[in-house]
């Protein structure tokens, strides 16, 4: 067990919710209360950063600690084990007095601690701007820095999107280093098969994208580098109201014919629910940032709704439609075979403190994850709510009763956690009765912080 004494916190991202865990812990046969789905068999992993004295110390956003994985194994109904374990780049494993697992490095190492990939056989953890994933082992140790047998020349993103049919794996990477960003193509075996460069004005943030079964959905927005906040030691991104927010689609058949643009309004994306084609017309559903966007105090002067924005290529132009705007919603979620293809229903998390999308009390004690799960019917328009009423939820993450369930066959899984401070339950809800007790409350050994993304990675 490796220990760490904790820095002291500077700000409100190592408060509250948000504190680091100073211990990394194993225990095994956790208990429950309810019964899990004996159909579910694998392990449902969360990155998310965690702040290490030594090297953190001097970074004040949340998205710049080490990157730590949070893991719980299920099988024949039991819960086996509890881990977590920080991503050892080398800047962590000397930190914990380790020998570095050395690999290749592009641009800059880091401890990826934003999402998890499984495909081909490999757990990566992921991280954007420059650096590499990093591989880890079913039990979470790192195995070291990957760059897909050496097929891939530069840097990777955080978030991923599979074609379950094709068994490719998409990705837009982009880097404050580069004057362009990159959609990549991981086959089925795990190689690059393809890389196209995209150019770009201002070196914008591409968090995430979209994929359809046509196309690849890029979103240039006014969100790009900025020397004098990197010069002042902020976060290095900022608002350019002088960057026109555009939104593009790029051929997945031809990439040779290059990206057409659309305009949009000024807003900023972090997340995408999914994409599909409607005939000629491409529906993208997001979570939308309404007007300017401070990325390193997370806040804007708008709401930010889950909308869908509909690209007409004949007219050129992008309709833009709120399917819903209760609270501050993020985290979006589908059930991830349909990527790329029609959906009915999604999944999001809602943060009612920051409804007006304003940084206050609840804030600066760390209250920010939402203590609301939506799962939104978008063919009826409805849209449930499963409240935890003591405590807040990560982002739902939807894992099918089995390979051949149907879309809303299935569960979602979500990190409860406790405002107290105290323990993190793993909950389990039935996404057909979303609303009602959980089927299961997997109780941790120690509490959660906040974190970013997951995957349910099934036994095969």
């Amino acid at each position: 067990m490796a220990q760490q004494t904790a820095a002291a916190p500077a700000n409100w991202f190592r408060k509250g919710l948000f504190a680091p865990v100073t211990e990394e812990v194993t225990a095994f046969d956790l208990p429950v209360t309810g019964r899990i789905p004996k159909e579910l068999s694998g392990r449902y992993l969360r990155n998310g950063p965690n702040f290490m004295r030594g090297i953190d110390d001097k970074k004040h956003h949340w998205f710049l600690g080490s990157g730590m994985v949070h893991g719980v194994r299920l099988r024949d109904g039991r819960a086996e084990w509890y881990r977590n374990r920080w991503v050892r780049s080398k800047a962590v494993a000397e930190a914990l007095g380790e020998k570095w697992r050395e690999g290749p490095i592009h641009h800059l190492d880091f401890a990826a601690n934003t999402h998890i990939l499984a495909h081909a056989g490999r757990i990566l953890a992921t991280v954007e701007s420059g650096a590499l994933p990093y591989e880890i082992s079913d039990e979470l140790e790192t195995i070291g820095p990957y760059d897909f047998a050496g097929t891939l020349p530069a840097g990777f993103a955080a978030h991923t999107k599979i074609d379950v049919q094709k068994g490719e794996v998409h990705a837009v990477a982009y880097s404050y280093s580069q004057d362009h960003v990159q959609h990549i193509i991981i086959d089925n075996t795990g190689r690059v098969s393809h890389i196209t460069e995209i150019p770009v004005r201002d070196k914008p943030i591409m968090h995430d994208f979209a994929l359809t079964e046509k196309y690849v959905v890029l979103y240039d927005l006014p969100v790009t580098f900025s020397v004098d906040a990197a010069k002042a030691g902020r976060f290095p991104y900022a608002w350019n109201p002088a960057h026109e927010a555009r939104v593009g689609l790029l051929s997945r058949e031809d990439s040779s014919r290059g990206t057409r643009w659309f305009p949009v309004g000024p807003c900023f994306v972090f997340h995408t629910l999914n994409a599909y084609e409607d005939g000629n017309r491409v529906c993208v559903d997001v979570c939308r940032y309404a007007g300017r966007y401070d990325v390193s105090l997370m806040t804007g002067p708008g709401p930010v709704t889950l909308d869908r924005w509909t690209i007409d290529p004949a007219s050129g132009k992008v309709t833009v439609r709120c399917l819903s705007d209760r609270f501050f919603q993020e985290f979006p979620r589908v059930d991830d075979r349909l990527t790329s293809r029609r959906h009915r229903y999604g999944y999001t998390t809602a943060f009612k403190q920051l409804q007006d999308n304003v940084v206050g009390p609840e804030t600066e004690r760390g209250h920010t994850s939402g203590n609301v799960l939506l799962k939104h019917d978008l063919e009826s328009g409805t849209v449930e709510e499963h409240r935890f009423e003591h405590g807040a939820a990560g982002e739902g993450v939807f894992a099918p009763a089995s390979p051949s369930a149907g879309e809303d066959e299935g569960y979602v899984m979500a990190y409860a956690h406790d405002l107290g401070g105290g323990k993190t339950d793993l909950a389990i809800l039935a996404a057909q009765d979303f609303a009602g007790e959980p089927v299961a409350r997997i109780h941790l050994p120690v509490r959660i912080p906040l974190g970013f993304h997951g995957s349910w990675i099934a036994d095969t």
